[in-house]
């Protein structure tokens, strides 16, 4: 499920901490069919989930009126991650694309979806993505309700429609069972997008050395570190308008010199507006240094490269937007800003289990 492009609402409360009891198939997880799931590590979904500098009211307080974010449902979302019967052939999942080592996102430029297909956009990472309004490079999705499906049925990615997939999940009794305990309800394409978007807002990754740094824990901050911090958010660069402090994505939309003539139009192929050229989601930085390769088509292969793209101002196309220009940076300060970029690593978050396949 690249994220390159919501029934009946469960009692919230004491909800927000339930298991999910019934038994889910896990496609590829190597569940065994009939086989009872183990019960499920509570994921997060307090206020005290939200990272420095969020809006308050963690994950739950994200959730659209019509998809309450219940553990079941979060749990129902997790298990659907992994499980390859969500596309034709049954040879990848969500998962296969996002992957938690990764950030949630690829190791790859753009990642192959059935049969080896492949299209022409990086697969972003999937992180912290409850606070933000648009989803994909291209911002065609307004929910993480409307964006889960559309992987699904992109065809250079999943392949299969919606209507099939609800066909196979309503062809096992246990699934059925799962989704009835946490919509009241069999699959449907509504709740299978319901459940999806469920999970992946449960995707909090709030712990890394900056994230202690920023609520006053320094003690994994160092100079360089501070040196870069201050780099970033100064002027002379100008990172920050993009990547403000806390959130470090304005959720916007920019041309940041990777386009070039003939390339990816990007935003403009969704809004027709000429001066959308090359614009493309501006991502969030957390664990930034786990989910390379970077920009839209995976072009850059390591932080090191992104920084240096930056201080040449871009590539030269004439659409790149006039705030990108040279930037006079010494050898120290390239190895000062990667030492920030660094420091945005969680390493808790990636290697959580609570995000792994669900055990069979």
């Amino acid at each position: 499920m690249r994220v390159t492009d919501a029934p009946n609402a469960c009692r919230q409360g004491s909800a927000l901490r339930l298991a999910l009891t019934a038994t889910v198939i896990v496609g590829c997880a190597g569940s065994t069919p009939g086989a009872p799931m183990a019960p499920p590590t509570p994921l997060a979904l307090s206020a005290a989930s939200a990272p420095p500098g969020f809006p308050a009211g963690g994950v739950a307080a994200t959730a659209p009126v019509d998809n309450p974010l219940t553990e079941a449902r979060a749990q129902l979302g997790r298990s659907l991650f992994y499980d390859r019967r969500l596309s034709r052939t049954a040879e990848i999942a969500c998962s296969s694309c996002h992957q938690r080592k990764f950030g949630f996102a690829d190791s790859v430029p753009v990642s192959a979806g059935v049969e080896g297909r492949h299209g022409n956009r990086n697969a972003p990472a999937l992180v912290n993505l409850a606070w933000n309004s648009t989803f994909f490079w291209d911002g065609r999705a307004h929910s993480l309700e409307e964006q889960a499906g559309m992987p699904i049925e992109n065809p250079v990615e999943m392949d299969l429609s919606l209507a099939d997939a609800v066909a196979r999940l309503n062809a096992d009794v246990a699934t059925v069972s799962a989704f009835t305990a946490a919509f009241d309800q069999p699959p449907s394409a509504e709740t299978l997008r319901q459940a999806l978007a469920s999970f992946v807002r449960t995707l909090v990754s709030s712990d890394s050395p900056y994230d202690r740094h920023v609520r006053g824990d320094a003690s994994a901050f160092g100079d360089s570190q501070r040196r870069g911090e201050a780099l970033f958010s100064s002027d002379r660069t100008g990172c920050f308008h993009c990547h403000p402090a806390g959130e470090l994505t304005n959720d916007g939309f920019f041309n940041n010199g990777s386009y070039t003539a003939g390339g990816d139009p990007g935003l403009q192929m969704i809004t027709g507006r000429p001066g959308d050229l090359g614009k493309f989601k501006v991502p969030g930085l957390r664990n930034v240094a786990a989910s390379a390769p970077y920009m839209h088509d995976g072009s850059v292969p390591t932080l090191e490269a992104v920084i240096e793209q930056y201080a040449r101002g871009g590539r030269g196309d004439p659409s790149t937007d006039p705030q990108i220009a040279p930037l006079s940076l010494t050898a120290a300060d390239k190895d000062d800003l990667l030492a920030f970029l660094q420091s945005l690593t969680d390493d808790g978050f990636l290697a959580d289990p609570r995000f792994s396949p669900p055990a069979p």
